[in-house]
């Protein structure tokens, strides 16, 4: 079966939620450094240029630890790297893709961040999410071939991509690539579930109060301050994610701010007492609505 065979849902994922299945990859890259090889890289192999060079060209590339991740011998990861396109630039206010276009890559962010959107019926304009460095963008697309939804940068980004026609050739050749692949589509679908719930069933604190959690969880992964974060994204792009209206999403952070349990410096979030803001997230909140 293809790739695209098994993709019946829409969303966006992070490779960061995979990453603890590296721990049950590392016996083989043991095995390469006991064998003497001491500088093999499991990502950049032997006939590759060098890690230093590779980095150098293209550092913190969000395809880069799939060799890793996938468990992919040298030879194997040598394919997958080298169809990889490194650092495709992208301006603020600029569209990766717009629904309706064809699908020809899947992208991680290198660095910047990414605003995901859809129609509605109607004409309205519903954002179902926002991508930061790591974070993957395109599989809306693979079920029908056609994108779903529309992309644009919150800010200068720079993306790493991969052609879908030769990460689908590539995955009937290498079955572990093939594998690893389907396992970030079950990540997407459970992230999407989380999205469920927080749409379906939280209050307008627990889901401000979430969503900003979330942000500093995904910060802090990435090796930057989870306690003190620019939000790229409007108020009214804040609301429009979690169901709010544009002046309940301000009330509620300027409560927030006025409990100590954040600090708000035009788009500078500092959490104050995290202990507390995760209290808000789970509990009731009251005089705020939708």
């Amino acid at each position: 079966m293809g790739l695209g065979g098994t993709v019946q849902a829409i969303g966006l994922l992070s490779l960061c939620d995979i990453v603890q299945s590296a721990a049950g990859m590392l016996p083989r890259l043991e095995e390469y450094q006991e064998q003497g090889e001491s500088s093999v890289s499991a990502v950049f192999p032997v006939d590759c240029p060098a890690p230093s060079q590779h980095h150098s060209a293209c550092p913190n590339c969000g395809l880069g630890s799939w060799g890793l991740l996938a468990n992919l011998t040298l030879h194997e990861s040598s394919q997958f790297t080298g169809i990889i396109e490194h650092c495709r630039p992208l301006k603020r206010n600029e569209q990766l893709h717009r629904a309706g276009t064809a699908l020809k890559s899947l992208y991680a962010i290198k660095s910047g961040f990414l605003r995901t959107s859809i129609s509605t019926n109607d004409g309205r304009e519903q954002i179902v999410g926002f991508s930061m460095t790591g974070e993957f963008l395109g599989m809306d697309a693979i079920s029908t071939g056609m994108h779903q939804s529309d992309t644009v940068a919150l800010e200068d980004s720079s993306l790493c991509g991969i052609r879908y026609d030769d990460l689908e050739e590539l995955g009937r050749a290498i079955p572990t690539l093939q594998y690893y692949f389907h396992r970030v589509m079950g990540v997407e679908i459970a992230n999407m579930h989380g999205n469920l719930l927080l749409l379906g069933t939280m209050c307008a604190e627990e889901r401000v109060a979430t969503f900003l959690l979330n942000l500093s969880e995904r910060y802090s992964a990435r090796g930057y301050s989870g306690t003190s974060f620019r939000l790229p994204m409007t108020r009214r792009d804040i609301g429009s994610y979690l169901g709010l209206k544009l002046e309940t999403v301000s009330r509620v952070i300027s409560h927030f701010n006025n409990l100590h349990l954040i600090t708000v410096n035009v788009k500078t979030i500092k959490i104050e007492n995290i202990a507390n803001l995760q209290q808000r997230s789970g509990k009731l909140g009251a005089g705020y609505s939708r």
